[in-house]
C-alpha cells in the first residue's frame, strides 16, 4: 500500500470506529471490541471482516510502537467505506456480481485525495453511485461533528406497536434476528397488532455446558449514552423456572461484553426451604468476559400463584418494563394491572458502568427441555435517547 492509500485507510478506519463505539479510542482495540466492531459491520453492511483483520488493523493506527505494516485487501477497504458511507446492505455473491470493482473503496479514496489537494484518476462507478459524494461528504461532516464536546450524547427516538412483522418491514425499523428458529419465527404474528416470542431452551446465562444463545432474540442497534427504554407484555404469566421474557441490553451479539437483562420470569427455587411459587421481576447484571458468575440484583415478586389472592394474576394482564439510563446510573421499573396504564415502580437503582449498543426483546426458558413453550405477546416498543445529565 503506497503512502497516500495508507493515509486513506487510516482516516476511514478511525471514521468506522468512530461510527462502531461513537468515540475513538485511545489504544489497539480488544478482542472484545474486535468483534464487536465485526459484528457491527456484517449487520450493517452485510459483508464480513474478521475481528482479527480489525484488531490488527487498529494496533497499526493506534499503537505507534506497532512494527507491522498491514495492507488490508481492496474487499475490506470497500467494506469500510460502505459501512461509513452507510451503502445499501448486500452480500459477497451480489457484490461479486455487480460491484467487483470496489466502487466505494475507490470513491472514498477519491474523496481523500480530493480534500487533500491531489486528485487521481479513478474508475467509473455509473450514474447511480454518484450521489454518494454528497452522501459521503454528509456522514464525514456529521462524523467530525461527534469529535467535538458538544455532542455528548446522541438522541434517538424510535416506537414500535409490532402492526407488521414481515422481515423486510422488520429490518427497514431497524430490528435484526439472532439465532433464527424458523418454526416459532413463523408464529411471530400469530395475534395481529402483538410481536409472539416463545420461551424456547437457551439462555445468555452461561455455563459449563452451554454456550450462551437466545433463540429468536430480536435486536437493534442503539447510540445514545443516556435514555429510556420501554417494552410492554400482554398476559404473559411464566409458570417454571427460568421461564421469562422482557428487555436485553448488550454491549455486543456475542454475549462477551457486560449486559443487563430485565424480566418477568417465573422461581420456586428457596434453597431447602418450604417452597413458594412466584412471579417476580429479576434484574440480572454481566461483567462478560471471564466473569461467569452475573449477578442478579433485583428480585422482586409480583405475584404469589399459591396465595388465596390467586385472583390477583389478572394484574399480569398488561405489564410493563422499564429502563432508564442516565451515564453510570440505571433505575429499572416495572407496572402491572387489568388496564392498559398501571404506574411504574421502581424496582431497584443502581449504578453499573457499561456502554450498550444494543437492545434486544426476548422470551428464553433456560437450557432445560423441559416444560413446554409458554408465549410472550409484545404489544409495544419505545426507545427514547436524551442528553444525559452533568
Amino acid at each position: 500500500m503506497n503512502k497516500q492509500n495508507a493515509l486513506a485507510f487510516d482516516q476511514l478506519f478511525r471514521q468506522a470506529c468512530l461510527r462502531c463505539f461513537g468515540r475513538l479510542p485511545e489504544t489497539a482495540l480488544t478482542e472484545t471490541e474486535s468483534k464487536l466492531f465485526s459484528n457491527e459491520v456484517l449487520d450493517q453492511t452485510g459483508l464480513v471482516i474478521g475481528w482479527k483483520s480489525i484488531k490488527n488493523y487498529s494496533s497499526y493506527i493506534f499503537q505507534p510502537s506497532h512494527l507491522k505494516v498491514e495492507n488490508p485487501s481492496t474487499a475490506s477497504l470497500d467494506t469500510l467505506a460502505r459501512y461509513v458511507l452507510e451503502a445499501p446492505y448486500t452480500d459477497e455473491p451480489e457484490r461479486k456480481s455487480k460491484a467487483s470493482h470496489y466502487p466505494y473503496w475507490f470513491q472514498y479514496r477519491e474523496n481523500h485525495y480530493r480534500s487533500a489537494g491531489k486528485k487521481i484518476p479513478v474508475p467509473s462507478i455509473g450514474v447511480g453511485l454518484k450521489p454518494m459524494l454528497i452522501v459521503g461528504a454528509i456522514v464525514i461532516m456529521l462524523l467530525i461533528i461527534g469529535l467535538f464536546p458538544w455532542h455528548k450524547s446522541k438522541l434517538e427516538e424510535f416506537a414500535d406497536d409490532f402492526h407488521e412483522l414481515s422481515d423486510d418491514s422488520l429490518a427497514s425499523r431497524g430490528w435484526f434476528l439472532q439465532l433464527k428458529d424458523p418454526v416459532y419465527w413463523n408464529k411471530r404474528s400469530e395475534q395481529p397488532g402483538k410481536l409472539s416470542l416463545f420461551t424456547l431452551q437457551g439462555d445468555n446465562w452461561p455455563d459449563s455446558l452451554h454456550v450462551p444463545g437466545i433463540r429468536n432474540l430480536l435486536l437493534r442497534k442503539i447510540a445514545a449514552d443516556c435514555f429510556t427504554a420501554e417494552v410492554h407484555l400482554e398476559n404473559f404469566v411464566p409458570a417454571a423456572n427460568w421461564q421469562q421474557a422482557g428487555i436485553l441490553l448488550l454491549e455486543d451479539t456475542t454475549f462477551s461484553g457486560k449486559s443487563v437483562r430485565l424480566s418477568i420470569a417465573y422461581n420456586d427455587y428457596t434453597g431447602g426451604l418450604p417452597k413458594q411459587r412466584q412471579v417476580l421481576v429479576q434484574a440480572i447484571t454481566s461483567l462478560g468476559g471471564r466473569f461467569l458468575k452475573p449477578e442478579e440484583t433485583a428480585h422482586t415478586p409480583v405475584f404469589f400463584p399459591d396465595s388465596t389472592k390467586s385472583f390477583l394474576v389478572q394484574n399480569l394482564y398488561s405489564t410493563a418494563l422499564r429502563i432508564e439510563k442516565n451515564g453510570k446510573k440505571l433505575r429499572l421499573l416495572y407496572s402491572g394491572g387489568q388496564g392498559g396504564n398501571p404506574a411504574f415502580k421502581e424496582i431497584v437503582s443502581q449504578d453499573f458502568d457499561f456502554n450498550p449498543r444494543y437492545i434486544g426483546l426476548f422470551a428464553l426458558k433456560g437450557f432445560v427441555t423441559e416444560p413446554a413453550t409458554r408465549t410472550a405477546h409484545f404489544t409495544f416498543f419505545n426507545f427514547s435517547g436524551r442528553a444525559c445529565d452533568q
